[in-house]
């Protein structure tokens, strides 16, 4: 329902705003649902590099319209040229998906967690704009009445009912905000009378792609390439939570996981550009917050919504039942799902810990976000075309806590590396540079033979848990140490499936005589303040803290 109502939304809002005729809007609404559903589909599956493995709702996204609408309204430019232009921004999704290993140390937790609130503030004030659309002659009254009601039946059902009536709470608050809303003249059913049962598009309404860009391709190009890191960011954010709230027991973040929801986003809107709609995008809002809602986050829940949506693209009839839902209704459902999207922004936030320098590139991007809404100073600066791109808050929040956390890694004091097999004969050249290290720092021996013990269990535990590498080669263990109130060691290499973040956490529920494998992960987790395993394609990254003193 919410992927439907927005994916309707969003691409009618463009067409109309551009002054596209009706065969256009019929093709890029068939268009968008298509990919939405075969985007949800391939999210659930995880095909390949392709995909979380997990439910991730997708549909057009309301991201790219303000650019959208300005392309179209230049006379040299057309739908070709915004659809070649969503094409090219759709590479940065790709890119970074491939680069995300390198690019660890600035899409954080943190900045992740941060695109999440924003969004969720973003969105809250549409869904309160919602609850004020009202048609001409209704009392101002009635949009405040059915959100109130809408929102008491959800929120209590949510709270104290159990089993299936829990599962069905949002719906019957959504059927009950609409009978609310009969009587003062806000629910009509005539679109669904109106409606064909079935329906297929003009396909000569299809834009086509430019193939020999103008002035006005390049003008815009770097904006929509701004906007497409955004949204990569944000999807990237959405791949670490979606694994948190799917599971009972949350388990370590497996960045491998964020990578095929990168790329999965990546294809639906390279898709969405060849059709000539707008891009795909994930709907985390509405994922996260349904399954926190719901508590179902079954896989096939995903192959079944990418069906019905596709299933919708051919059936305007029922489609339309969907869409006669009233706006105060929409607007009160907003209002309870970006709640509880800010909280989970706020886990993430403080999942790694939260020190005073992460605290205020979390508030700075706050406030810089939130300001922004009641006034963008951009315009005064940025000719139009910037404007466009950057006119919301949450672009500029996400951008400014990218930039801060830039700063905070490049003004950090100096790392140190070192490159070696990973074999228990790299043990003493390992053993040695940490030696080096803490002599270096002026640490005490105490502290030294702290580090050199948590060094020396790091790298056996990561023998232990890849003791199959040597079929495919040996592979190469890179060493980076980072100097600070604690040392922080990274350790670079390939294992295999297991997680050592969550071996290390189950051994708490073993209070058994531990078998001779687990004892470098006990030792490790008693030398070590924090240890943090993650995993992307092609390379692990294990990060070892360790507090000393002089």
């Amino acid at each position: 329902m919410l992927t439907l109502a927005n994916t309707v939304l969003f691409v009618t809002i463009t067409a109309r705003a551009a002054n596209q005729g009706d065969a256009y809007l019929s093709w890029a609404v068939f268009a968008a649902l298509i990919i939405a559903g075969a985007a949800t589909a391939l999210q659930a599956a995880r095909a390949g590099r392709l995909g979380a493995g997990h439910i991730l709702m997708s549909g057009a996204g309301p991201h790219f319209i303000a650019l959208a609408i300005l392309v179209l309204a230049l006379p040299d430019a057309g739908l070709a040229t915004l659809a070649s232009l969503i094409v090219v921004a759709s590479l940065v999704q790709f890119a970074l998906s491939a680069w995300l290993p390198l690019l660890r140390r600035i899409i954080t937790p943190v900045v992740a967690g941060t695109a999440l609130m924003l969004i969720a503030v973003m969105v809250m004030s549409i869904g309160i704009r919602r609850i004020g659309e009202l048609p001409e002659g209704v009392t101002p009254a009635a949009g405040p009445a059915v959100a109130v009601a809408t929102l008491a039946v959800a929120v209590m059902l949510a709270m104290r009912a159990t089993g299936v009536w829990r599962l069905w709470a949002p719906l019957i608050g959504i059927a009950l905000g609409c009978a609310v809303a009969a009587p003062f003249g806000l629910y009509d059913p005539q679109q669904i009378f109106d409606a064909r049962w079935f329906d297929l598009p003009d396909a000569t309404a299809w834009p086509g792609l430019d193939l020999t860009p103008g002035v006005e391709f390049w003008t815009f190009l770097p904006a929509f390439l701004i906007v497409s890191l955004v949204s990569a960011v944000k999807a990237s954010g959405d791949g670490v939570i979606i694994q948190q709230v799917s599971r009972r027991r949350p388990p370590a973040t497996d960045f491998r996981v964020v990578q095929g929801a990168l790329n999965a986003n990546g294809l639906g809107a390279l898709l969405s550009g060849l059709a000539g709609t707008l891009p795909t995008i994930i709907y985390s809002p509405s994922t996260v917050s349904l399954i926190t809602f719901t508590g179902v986050a079954a896989r096939r829940v995903g192959y079944a919504m990418g069906g019905v949506l596709v299933a919708l693209a051919f059936l305007p009839k029922v489609a339309s039942v969907l869409l006669t839902i009233p706006s105060p209704v929409m607007g009160a459902f907003l209002l309870m799902i970006m709640g509880l999207l800010f909280v989970e922004g706020m886990r993430t936030v403080v999942q790694d810990g939260l020190d005073h320098r992460k605290a205020l590139i979390v508030g700075v991007a706050l406030a810089i976000g939130v300001g922004l809404e009641s006034r963008n100073v951009v315009a005064d600066l940025l000719g139009e075309s910037w404007v466009a791109s950057l006119s919301n808050g949450m672009t500029v929040g996400v951008v400014a806590a990218v930039l801060m956390t830039l700063f905070l890694e490049a003004s950090s004091r100096r790392h140190r590396r070192l490159e070696v097999p990973l074999s228990t004969a790299s043990l003493p050249a390992i053993d040695g540079f940490l030696v080096d290290l803490a002599s270096r720092i002026g640490w005490n021996d105490a502290s030294t033979n702290r580090l050199r013990a948590a060094g020396e269990e790091t790298l056996s535990s990561l023998l232990q848990a890849g003791s199959d590498y040597a079929a495919d080669g040996e592979p190469r263990l890179i060493v980076v140490a980072r100097p600070g109130e604690a040392m922080e060691l990274e350790f670079l290499a390939v294992f295999d499936e297991e997680n050592l973040q969550d071996r290390l956490a189950y051994l708490s529920e073993q209070p058994q005589v531990p078998e001779e494998a687990e004892i470098s992960f006990r030792l490790l987790r008693h030398y070590a303040s924090s240890v943090h395993h993650r995993k992307y394609h092609g390379i692990d990254v294990v990060t070892v803290h360790v507090d000393g003193s002089r």
